[in-house]
C-alpha cells in the first residue's frame, strides 16, 4: 500500500473514531481523547488535521461523503415534476438527519461558545444552502414557485423549516415519530412553496 493511501486510510479511521466518540460523549471531547480512542498520540491527530477545527470540519464533510448527500440531493433536483422534485429533496434530507443527529445537535449546542464547532456547522450549512438555491432557482425557472417567493427567500425558508433543529424538536422534544415529522414537513413545504 502506498504511503498516501495509508495516510488516507488512517485519516478516515480517525474520523470514524472521532464520529463515534463525539456521538457518545459530545463535541467538546479533546484531541487527546480522540487520539486515545484511536490508539495514537494527540500529536498524530494534529498531524492529520492541523487543529481541532480542522478535525471537526473534516468530520462533518466525511459524513456528507459517507452518506452521499450531495449526489442524492442533486438526483432529486433532476425530477421533472416540481412538487415531486421538492418532496424528494426534503425526503433525502430528512433521511440523512437521523444519521448525523447525535453529532449535529452537539455542534449546534456548542456554536455560541466554541468557534471550532461553529465553523464546522457553518461549513456544512453554507454548502447545503448553496445546493438548495440550485433547487429553488430551478423551481422559479419552471414557474413552479408561488409568485410571492424569490428563489433566495424560498431557499432560506426551506433550509430553516427542514433543519436539524426543527426535526429534533418534533421528534425528540414533541415525541413525533420520524415518519410523521417527515410527512408533515414535506407536505407543508410543498403546499407553501409550490403553485
Amino acid at each position: 500500500m502506498s504511503s498516501s493511501r495509508k495516510y488516507e486510510n488512517t485519516r478516515a479511521e480517525l474520523l470514524d473514531v472521532a464520529w463515534d466518540l463525539i456521538s457518545e460523549k459530545g463535541a467538546d471531547v479533546s484531541i487527546a481523547d480522540i487520539g486515545r480512542a484511536a490508539g495514537i498520540s494527540r500529536q498524530s491527530v494534529y498531524l492529520h488535521f492541523g487543529t481541532r477545527g480542522g478535525l471537526l470540519i473534516a468530520l462533518v464533510r466525511r459524513a456528507d461523503e459517507r452518506y452521499d448527500i450531495k449526489h442524492n440531493l442533486f438526483s432529486a433536483f433532476e425530477l421533472a415534476d416540481p412538487a415531486a422534485r421538492l418532496d424528494r429533496t426534503i425526503s433525502v434530507w430528512l433521511e440523512f438527519i437521523p444519521k448525523i443527529y447525535p453529532v449535529a445537535k452537539d455542534l449546534i449546542r456548542l456554536r455560541e461558545t466554541d468557534p471550532d464547532a461553529a465553523a464546522a456547522w457553518e461549513d456544512r450549512m453554507a454548502e447545503l444552502r448553496s445546493w438548495l438555491l440550485v433547487l429553488t432557482k430551478s423551481l422559479k425557472t419552471d414557474g413552479s414557485l408561488k409568485p410571492d417567493w424569490t428563489a433566495s427567500d424560498a431557499c432560506d425558508y426551506l433550509w430553516a423549516t427542514f433543519s436539524v433543529q426543527t426535526w429534533g424538536l418534533l421528534v425528540h422534544d414533541c415525541g413525533w415519530n420520524p415518519e410523521k415529522a417527515g410527512l408533515v414537513i414535506r407536505s407543508s413545504l410543498v403546499e407553501v412553496l409550490i403553485v
